[in-house]
């Protein structure tokens, strides 16, 4: 028998950007917020002096333990899924901060173009230019509606930045400068600006500058130490939850978090969610807690693995194309991060010093800044050469072709050691019917709940887009003066590994309840105190990194929800599906 708690007024699931902006939000407006994270207890003073490439990098220490719960893979609707076995083929933050912690720091804001790309690749190009059984639709929402959002997001995170030439309009600059340029970055810019394009220095959570956020959290400045991606940050100088929102929620005396908190259910009743169900994983105990406004803010598998359990929500059957929860599953992973990498025999390179979002970029060919019209598909991504700083173990690239054992070995890698670079292509990924989450029947975690089984599998779409990248990326790096260029190869079919963390999609958001479970506000059509915060709203998933959007859908969430309390539950209808604060 569960052991039921008092009710608060917010209760949220996961303490990531998503949960993390809501929680902030609320307490500040006053509200008793309750958060859960599956994970243990971590401050950034548990990150100080940790580098160990060993640790984290090889083993996945900040991965979520895929022993007690993980997901089932398959292609084809008629194959049996299989466990996804390893932390390498599956990167899902854990922890306080959840995967927000460990992200490299890049930081981009997604295109008016991604917001409504079925109804502007239409009216550019015709219907005929999306394929039968693309499943894209336009979100509800308007970049315009977003930017300030976004434009609040990033002076809460301290983004370091300088507009995109091509990029869409803002209401004000990055709150810092970009960073600065190493000789590989500026190699890069250099190049490609000669060639026509329009490079710039990609938008860093990683801080050029020590900066105090408008909450009052102080962050420090980046030392370029190379441990970023799959780190917490030693210094306070990467935008993550740890040293912005968390702490502003704590200040507040109105929020409190709870971790290793594994939620297994929402609870429902009456047409309402009146709270979740979690078990206490230190001691087994299962707790009630009540709520007027119930906030799932986890990872996509997460979110969708809930409702689903929860029964809340019509599912999606891809036999018939109908219902919304598992719809449209998306993502970068797999075959959206191909590109070139080059091998100069006369130039040098100290890549060891780094950052996770030092780099250069372009978005010459993302979204629908390229002309379409004789290319076997839509959308685009974004150009990058990123100097993360490499670690001793993990780096020890060398041309194909080279054995990988013996004197050639052993001569061009220590040769090459620190003459190569890599440019590549993060494409866009674009949804189809076929590819969805729904419960498996046959594997279950170590509660005996069903895990979330994903079907997913690649489309010419996907692997011309793929093709396209690689080939600019070749065009570019040649340019650059490599001498061996070796390119990715891509792969015919997906082959159930999930690297790279960005999940999306199964609860997607837009104006129709026929065809999207969440409204502009992120709020659930057929439940209305139940929010569900995160990538799973993505309806498709476009060609940059996604950590801001989700970040400015937080504020939007948050912004909503404090409407629907502040007015008793009662929320005006937007003409774009949303509430109208």
């Amino acid at each position: 028998m569960a052991v039921k708690l008092d009710k608060v007024d917010v209760v949220v699931v996961g303490t990531g950007w998503a949960g993390g902006v809501v929680s902030a939000e609320l307490s500040k407006a006053g509200y008793k917020v309750i958060a859960l994270e599956r994970g243990k207890n971590v401050i950034r003073a548990d990150y100080i002096g940790v580098k160990d490439e060993l640790r984290y990098t090889n083993r996945y220490e900040m991965m979520q333990n895929l022993a007690p719960e993980t997901i089932t893979s398959r292609n084809y609707l008629d194959e049996i899924a299989l466990p996804v076995r390893t932390r390498q083929e599956m990167m899902v933050g854990t922890d306080l901060g959840g995967g927000s912690v460990h992200w490299a720091g890049a930081t981009y804001r997604w295109k008016p173009y991604d917001f409504e790309i079925r109804s502007k690749t239409i009216e550019r190009y015709g219907k005929d230019k999306i394929p039968e059984g693309m499943a894209i639709q336009d979100w509800g929402i308007t970049y315009d509606e977003m930017e300030k959002y976004y434009d609040r997001w990033e002076k809460t995170a301290g983004t370091s930045g300088e507009p995109d030439p091509i990029g869409d309009k803002r209401s004000s600059d990055y709150p810092n400068p970009p960073m600065k340029e190493s000789p590989a970055v500026r190699l890069f810019k250099d190049t490609t600006k000669k060639m026509g394009y329009h490079p710039y220095q990609v938008a860093s959570g990683n801080l050029s500058k020590a900066y105090t956020n408008p909450d009052g959290e102080k962050m420090g400045q980046c030392m370029f130490c190379s441990f970023c991606t799959q780190y917490g940050c030693d210094f306070g100088a990467k935008s993550d939850p740890l040293v912005t929102v968390i702490p502003t929620a704590m200040k507040t005396g109105n929020f409190e978090v709870r971790t290793g908190a594994y939620v297994r259910r929402v609870l429902y009743s009456g047409g309402k969610a009146t709270g979740v169900l979690y078990v206490d994983t230190m001691t087994g105990e299962e707790f009630e807690q009540p709520a007027d406004v119930v906030v799932l803010a986890a990872f996509t598998f997460t979110n969708n693995r809930l409702l689903m359990l929860s029964n809340i929500g019509q599912p999606y059957n891809p036999n018939t194309r109908k219902g919304v929860i598992g719809r449209n599953f998306n993502g970068q992973f797999g075959i959206t991060f191909l590109g070139a990498r080059g091998y100069f025999k006369n130039k040098k390179f100290n890549y060891y010093m780094g950052a996770g979002a030092l780099g250069g970029t372009l978005s010459d060919f993302a979204g629908d800044n390229f002309d379409h019209s004789k290319l076997d598909f839509i959308n685009g991504g974004g150009i990058e050469l990123r100097q993360y700083g490499d670690g001793a173990i993990a780096t020890n690239h060398v041309p194909k072709g080279t054995p990988k054992w013996g004197p050639e070995f052993k001569k061009n890698s220590i040769f090459y050691a620190n003459r190569s670079l890599v440019v590549w292509y993060t494409s866009a990924t674009m949804s189809w019917w076929h590819n969805f989450t729904d419960l498996d029947p046959t594997y279950k975690d170590i509660y005996n709940d069903p895990l979330l089984r994903i079907t997913n599998r690649y489309t010419d779409q996907d692997r011309n887009i793929a093709k396209f990248g690689i080939e600019k990326s070749r065009e570019i790096m040649k340019a650059m003066g490599a001498d061996i260029i070796d390119e990715d190869e891509v792969p015919q079919e997906f082959d159930h590994v999930y690297s790279g963390g960005h999940y999306a999609g199964g609860v997607i958001m837009g104006a129709d309840p026929a065809t999207s479970a969440v409204n502009n506000y992120l709020q659930m059509w057929d439940v209305d105190n139940l929010f569900v915060v995160g990538g799973s709203a993505f309806p498709q998933f476009a060609g940059h990194h996604p950590t801001a959007t989700i970040g400015a859908l937080g504020y939007r969430a948050a912004e909503g929800i404090e409407h629907y309390l502040k007015n008793g539950g009662q929320l005006a209808k937007g003409k774009q599906g949303g509430t109208s604060a």
